[in-house]
């Protein structure tokens, strides 16, 4: 099923609904990826700044793919409405 983030938070919910489906802990996920249980905490937490990097690593860890495509017809105008 296709899902749609617009936002760090948005992102952190949908990796957190992933591994939670797997019945992962993030402390197993940790192990999984290789990277720290308190870096998984921030970024299901929507933090800013987290490298593009360890989001790949996650979503090899977790079997998910990032794809990227245009907006839908109802998409807003303003940057602002987005977040």
């Amino acid at each position: 099923m296709t899902q749609v983030a617009r936002s760090p938070k948005q992102l952190g919910n949908l990796i957190q609904r992933a591994r939670r489906q797997k019945g992962l802990t993030q402390t197993e996920l940790a192990g999984l990826s290789g990277l720290r249980q308190e870096l998984i905490s921030k970024i299901e937490g929507g933090h800013d700044g987290t490298k593009l990097s360890s989001i790949y690593t996650l979503f090899a860890a977790l079997g998910l793919d990032l794809l990227v495509d245009s907006r839908s017809h109802g998409a807003a105008v303003e940057i602002e409405d987005i977040f």
